[in-house]
């Protein structure tokens, strides 16, 4: 049985990772992401997941590269695994494979990516990039990680699809870690169908128990008809504190100041996502106005509670086939620490109790 993986948001773009008013103890400059990514290491994490964003969204009026800080952070870390999110459309994938595996090399194996196909029209036409509907941009994105892998792993890649030619081209050094770990996410027939082809995480909005579970069973059976495996990783919003009431509280009042503007803003700007699908099924096809405060459905996921309510709920999600957990903060500096000192360890010990009394191999 391996071990359950934990990584952490990085806010790298302004306003936190909760949309709303109420003071927040969280930076989005490089110092403060430095701080946090150290005390995230110190105390567990094994993955940083930084979010792309170019345009203000959900109030993240500054916001600062993904791959950039990912770059400068792989300087100051030893151990964290650093996932740079990236918008196919925006980049060109041989580039990107190039910068990927310069990465790998500086970090020592530490470089990954989480390919993501774009809700925002708004960033693809203010950059003069043509608009693609919702499934066009999964085939694109589909047709940007066969690229990735076959300049890291072929001597020179020729490739002829519908959105990239390549002819001949060569990538020196390779990847350290050969194939780089490339996380993909999205709720859709499309999105599912592209993680069972060709990704090696599939990234999940924060769901109920039984929403997990039914996306886990599809991908699965999906990539096994593709003769693959694939992990998957969700997503949720922690309020770890001493008390149940005490955390319910602290959600009750992250909703109640929630920015109203900027999550009808958000809501609306996602139309062109999960809702725009034929299935309706997509990411943010039925979330709720709460749902929105935390602009990956976070609060669904239901890490809410003490810390042995909270670990109970991740061994819940371990048992049904999730590899890891990905967790947003309200205050970094002091909630990063609490999580990885109070949570992480429960869960360890709940992980060894159950492959000792043979619950899982």
């Amino acid at each position: 049985m391996s071990q359950l993986k934990f990584a952490y948001w990085v806010p790298n773009v302004s306003g936190g990772l909760v949309v709303s008013k109420i003071p927040q103890q969280t930076g989005w400059d490089y110092e403060a992401n430095k701080r946090y990514a150290l005390i995230a290491e110190e105390v567990g994490f094994e993955y940083a997941l930084l979010q792309t964003r170019f345009f203000a969204s959900y109030g993240a009026e500054y916001q600062l590269e993904a791959f950039t800080l990912a770059s400068a952070l792989a300087a100051v870390t030893k151990k964290l695994k650093l996932i740079s999110a990236v918008h196919p459309g925006l980049w060109h994938p041989g580039v990107y494979a190039k910068m990927i595996a310069t990465l790998d090399q500086i970090s020592q194996g530490r470089a990954a990516l989480n390919v993501v196909s774009g809700w925002f029209k708004q960033e693809f036409i203010g950059y003069g990039e043509h608009w693609l509907d919702h499934d066009e941009r999964y085939r694109r994105s589909e047709e940007f990680i066969q690229v990735l892998r076959a300049m890291w792993t072929e001597e020179e890649t020729t490739f002829k699809g519908d959105f990239y030619r390549i002819n001949g081209a060569p990538l020196k050094p390779k990847p350290i870690q050969n194939t780089p770990p490339i996380f993909q996410g999205g709720n859709s027939k499309a999105a599912r169908q592209m993680a069972a082809r060709v990704s090696d995480y599939y990234f999940m909005n924060g769901n109920t128990l039984e929403g997990f579970r039914t996306q886990i069973e599809e991908v699965r059976a999906l990539a096994e008809k593709e003769g693959r495996t694939v992990k998957f990783a969700v997503n949720g919003f922690a309020i770890v504190r001493e008390t149940e009431e005490e955390a319910v509280q602290v959600l009750r009042d992250i909703v109640s100041q929630a920015d109203v503007e900027a999550v009808e803003g958000f809501r609306n700007a996602v139309k062109e996502a999960g809702q725009s699908t034929k299935q309706k099924e997509g990411m943010w096809a039925n979330s709720t106005f709460e749902d929105l405060v935390q602009y990956n459905d976070g609060f669904k996921t239901g890490l809410i509670g003490t810390p042995e309510q909270i670990a109970e709920r991740i061994i819940e999600l371990k048992k049904m086939g999730v590899d890891l957990v990905l967790t947003g903060h309200l205050h970094y500096e002091e909630d990063l620490r609490i999580f990885g000192e109070r949570v992480i360890p429960l869960v360890r010990e709940k992980e060894q109790a159950l492959l000792e009394s043979g619950v899982l191999a």
